[in-house]
């Protein structure tokens, strides 16, 4: 048994029927590489099995402590039944990527089950009118509730979905079997919770001695003007109470094109480069519904605090940096520019307070207060009356520059999913994988009624910056 962080079990409060907490994935794979030419569902059914143990989250459940006295614990869950995880279905013909995309969004927008392990995988045939795949792609569509992992556990996640070869050799077995627990009895729960309660002022005495040093960083930045606080952040469509239904859309870009882009602006990196796309479709989408504000959009990007003491372990382990996208910037060059100075003067404060003791007051924050306060912002609709911090997310994972197989199949593409909820209806997950980006895009369906439209303002944004750098240089 094993208890949420803090930060883990934020996802678990602030979860609703609109705004399930999962994250995932599209991954889109070729079955050429499959022995005989053609996958089969027990096939991977066989190859997720073969790997369960690699990752605790598999066969984890959640049980909650009573009246959220204290935050909940994992156990292992004695009833796992893969079959109940690992789904299979089939597009209707044609099978096209807009057919794909409506199905993707259908499955994202459904919570999981959180009476046993948060996880589902959903294999999807019939993408045979999907231009530039190979024949007989399949899909396969990943949810996993954020409580159990962030985006750099995420890609832990996938490895252990994969190898390097289409047929490696088999993951070395666990050292003792797996057993399934019994769960806590209530009685057990509350006395634990009694004893954590009584420990958390000595740990806040910690954190607080770490803070007040930090404090007096962060006011020295200030008046050096080292970076500067986002305090104008607008108003727009996407600052709205969110809907159950979601929309899916997205675009690849050439690795090496975006690479070349990094070089118009002395000191950019790629993240700027793709922080800038996302602006400039932003920028002409407003502009289309005549919603342009004059201060720029803010992002949020998520930052792994992870430390290579961390590396493998799941769970959560990220804080936050701001950054003006630029959205008030017509010329994509000058765009790239504002973006970023504005990402540097953001990392100089994260710098300056410390990433990590970001995440380390949220600890203090009492279970059930945390609880009470995400459903009191849910039901009396908060996000209408107060100004987010930020009005998208762009959430960047690096992945392998190297193919790799499941189940056999090579990996072609993949793309983000993320959780959305009110104030923040938009969020765009970055991946990157064997010379490609995807830009992913996942919103609101009452925000972004015409995806299609919104995925070629991403498109025409990413075109004008690759065309204007190629000029620059």
């Amino acid at each position: 048994m094993e208890q949420l962080t803090a930060q883990d079990a934020s996802f678990i409060y602030g979860e609703n029927t609109r705004s399930p907490m999962h994250i995932g994935g599209l991954a889109i794979y070729d079955p050429s590489t499959v022995e005989g030419g053609k996958q089969r569902f027990k096939d991977i059914l066989q190859f997720v099995e073969d790997r369960l143990h690699l990752a605790k989250t598999f066969r984890r459940k959640l049980v909650e402590v009573p009246f959220n006295l204290d935050h909940p614990y994992w156990v292992e869950d004695k009833d796992f039944d893969l079959e109940f995880h690992v789904r299979h279905i089939r597009l209707p013909e044609p099978g096209d990527w807009r057919q794909l995309c409506i199905q993707v969004a259908r499955l994202h927008s459904r919570p999981l089950d959180m009476t046993k392990a948060p996880w589902e995988l959903t294999v999807i045939e019939g993408l045979d009118a999907i231009e530039g795949l190979p024949s007989g792609s399949y899909a396969v569509v990943t949810k996993i509730h954020h409580a159990c992992i962030d985006g750099v556990a995420g890609a832990d996640i996938t490895e252990a979905l994969h190898s390097l070869e289409p047929y490696g050799a088999l993951p070395r077995p666990p050292e003792t079997p797996w057993r399934g627990e019994d769960e806590p009895n209530p009685v057990e729960l509350v006395t634990r919770a009694q004893f954590n309660n009584f420990t958390q002022p000595l740990k806040f005495a910690e954190v607080m001695a770490r803070a007040i040093p930090a404090m007096a960083n962060f006011q020295a930045g200030l008046a050096q003007r080292k970076f500067t606080v986002n305090t104008q952040v607008p108003k727009t469509r996407f600052s709205r109470v969110i809907s159950s239904h979601r929309i899916i859309e997205g675009r690849t870009i050439e690795l090496a094109k975006v690479k070349n882009v990094k070089r118009a602006v002395e000191g950019a990196t790629i993240n700027d480069a793709v922080l800038t796309i996302c602006g400039g479709a932003l920028r002409k989408y407003l502009l289309s519904k005549k919603e342009l504000p004059d201060h720029s959009l803010v992002a949020m990007a998520p930052i792994s605090v992870r430390s290579n003491g961390d590396s493998g372990q799941e769970g959560n382990s990220v804080a936050a940096m701001t950054v003006a996208l630029g959205t008030d910037i017509e010329d994509p060059i000058e765009r790239l520019e504002s973006v970023h100075i504005a990402a540097i003067s953001s990392k100089e404060m994260t710098n300056a307070v410390g990433a990590k003791l970001m995440t380390d007051f949220g600890q203090f924050i009492p279970s059930t207060t945390a609880a009470l306060a995400s459903r009191l912002y849910s039901e009396v609709s908060m996000a209408e009356q107060i100004t987010h911090p930020y009005n998208c997310v762009v959430s960047n994972v690096p992945g392998p520059q190297f193919p790799l197989y499941s189940a056999g199949a090579r990996l072609v593409t993949q793309y983000g999913l993320g959780p959305l909820h009110d104030g923040m209806g938009l969020m765009f997950p970055v991946f990157s994988y064997c010379g490609q980006i995807t830009i992913s895009v996942n919103a609101c369906r009452n925000m972004v009624p015409d995806p299609e439209f919104f995925a070629a303002c991403l498109q025409s944004s990413a075109d004008e910056l690759l065309g204007a750098a190629s000029v620059e240089n």
